[in-house]
């Protein structure tokens, strides 16, 4: 296998490492995207379908996208931004969910983010910070000077290289132990999917693109059945009406009914509890692998 993909493929980016990269890897698998990469190539043919996998580094992908060299490929939001480039937003996948802030030491006591407009800025998102800063430095007449970097962000002003950082926070940790804390947030961001909007191969995106929603829902829901007297009924719909509605099946015992249907994973015990509560009995959930809505 070489490291090129088939002209008649659709091309489709993903990181080749990083944060979001086993997450990914992860969603494709349980969406039905099969695929064997070699060792040392940045390509993966799928099987079965027209598509090939483009592994590449995560802050280059929404350039390639928008740019046409690949037609859709999975992102954060904070890489979109920053690429200023024109994509689709197909959807947010929901994962990798952080927020990009501007940072200062503790020791600054720094309440007013425009009290930093003017100082010295590093990051890595150059283009985003100069745009956050922009209007108070047309504000102040000031020219806040924004040094790029490609990491550890979070070390430049205890060296002394700057008054601020503007960097990801995720739980936080290492920005409190490099003794920092958030000023002002500039975006909130997770992983996306987006597609080139001239792209040649809308049947194959719209393809992932369900298969995606169909594994997300599964991951989300489980089924969940039950039976419940008749008099019931009506309460125990109330406790789980379904994602559209519930399945209602007659017994064989006239006074009583079985019921199916999706609820939320994160709720489902509270749900199996009030269920039991009420009076149903035989109450069981199943998890879901995928889905079609």
């Amino acid at each position: 296998m070489s490291n090129t993909s088939p002209p008649e493929n659709c091309k489709f980016a993903i990181p080749k490492k990083g944060r979001l990269h086993e997450k990914i890897i992860d969603l494709l698998k349980g969406a039905g995207i099969d695929f064997r990469r070699e060792p040392r190539l940045d390509v993966a043919l799928c099987v079965d379908l027209p598509l090939t996998l483009v592994f590449l580094p995560a802050s280059d992908i929404a350039k390639y996208v928008g740019d046409g060299n690949v037609d859709i490929g999975i992102t954060g939001i904070d890489i979109v931004e920053e690429s200023n480039v024109v994509v689709d937003r197909v959807m947010n996948l929901g994962f990798g969910k952080c927020k990009l802030c501007v940072e200062a030491p503790v020791a600054d006591n720094i309440t007013d983010v425009s009290d930093l407009a003017g100082g010295r800025i590093v990051t890595s998102f150059p283009f985003l910070t100069e745009k956050f800063f922009k209007k108070f430095d047309d504000e102040k007449g000031t020219k806040t000077k924004v040094t790029e970097v490609s990491g550890s962000v979070e070390a430049a002003c205890s060296l002394g290289l700057a008054d601020a950082v503007v960097d990801l926070v995720e739980t936080g940790t290492t920005m409190r132990a490099a003794g920092l804390e958030v000023v002002a947030e500039v975006l909130t961001t997770e992983s996306v999917l987006i597609v080139n909007p001239h792209s040649q191969h809308e049947d194959t995106v719209q393809l992932i693109k369900k298969r995606i929603e169909g594994y997300m829902v599964a991951k989300k829901y489980v089924m969940i059945t039950y039976n419940i007297h008749n008099d019931l009924l009506d309460a125990a719909i109330r406790v789980t009406p379904g994602k559209k509605s519930p399945n209602i099946t007659s017994l064989n015992d006239s006074n009583y009914k079985a019921v199916t249907c999706l609820v939320d994973r994160k709720e489902s015990n509270a749900k199996m509890d009030e269920l039991h509560d009420l009076g149903a009995t035989d109450i069981l959930t199943f998890a879901l692998s995928n889905t079609r809505m």
